[in-house]
């Protein structure tokens, strides 16, 4: 490689580093029973709301986004162990004394001072009502026949904002457990082969869970046009997508 050609290259990394820093964050505003619930999504499995105050980070990861810009976390809900779900690094940016971290049992010993939460658990952090929810896999696995994201390893977390239910679901495909969820008013579900869903399964799992509002999320090259399409016919179920590659 010639030198004016790794000068080339060079800039565009630095101007593309730059552009990811300084790309404002996409946010939607949700009304509810104590004020508006506010998302920001930073991107792929990493977003933050703000609710009353205070500030929920979800499996914050550094190469997402500049977590030494975004607010000091309340509260940050991991949901497994993977490297696009679990960082320590951007945990420390966003920790501030009192912070609450809760983790699912495959991330145990991997945060310092964090609470597992199990399938099926509930908690009361800041006083925000937490459900941790199975994530796993059914039909998609490795080479070897295990599944991508075996059951009881991996959470999703349904936290009660005000009088609305936000179900996040970590790395899942449609499983039983989501039809005993109860209302759901917003729901994050993934959708990226072979490790979540394809559009066809994300639907099937919204008509399962019935959300008011549904963000596909984690759906790298995913065309999420199929998974609007396929609702279509569930109007009552308004899919908003954002910037979640």
């Amino acid at each position: 490689m010639s030198k004016i050609s790794l000068v080339l290259v060079l800039l565009t990394m630095g101007f593309t580093l730059v552009g990811a820093v300084l790309r404002k964050l996409e946010e939607d505003s949700i009304p509810t029973s104590r004020g508006d619930l506010r998302i920001s999504f930073v991107g792929h499995a990493s977003l933050f709301f703000t609710f009353d105050g205070k500030v929920i980070h979800v499996d914050p990861v550094s190469g997402e986004g500049d977590y030494r810009s975004f607010p000091k976390a309340d509260l940050i809900l991991i949901t497994h162990e993977h490297f696009d779900h679990l960082d320590a690094e951007a945990v420390r940016l966003i920790r501030k004394p009192g912070t609450q971290v809760v983790i699912s049992q495959a991330c145990a010993g991997k945060i310092k001072d964090a609470v597992v939460m199990k399938n099926g658990g509930k908690m009361t952090a800041l006083e925000f009502e937490i459900e941790a929810v199975p994530a796993y896999n059914i039909v998609h696995k490795r080479s070897d026949g295990n599944p991508f994201h075996p059951k009881g390893q991996g959470n999703g977390y349904v936290i009660t904002f005000g009088d609305k239910r936000v179900y996040v679901a970590g790395d899942t495909e449609p499983i039983p457990e989501m039809k005993s969820l109860g209302t759901v008013d917003i729901a994050f579900l993934p959708i990226n082969l072979p490790y979540t869903m394809s559009p066809e399964m994300a639907a099937e799992a919204a008509r399962a869970i019935k959300p008011k509002i549904l963000y596909p999320y984690h759906y790298g090259e995913t065309d999420t046009r199929k998974l609007v399409e396929r609702l279509k016919s569930s109007p009552e179920i308004v899919v908003r997508v954002r910037r979640m590659k």
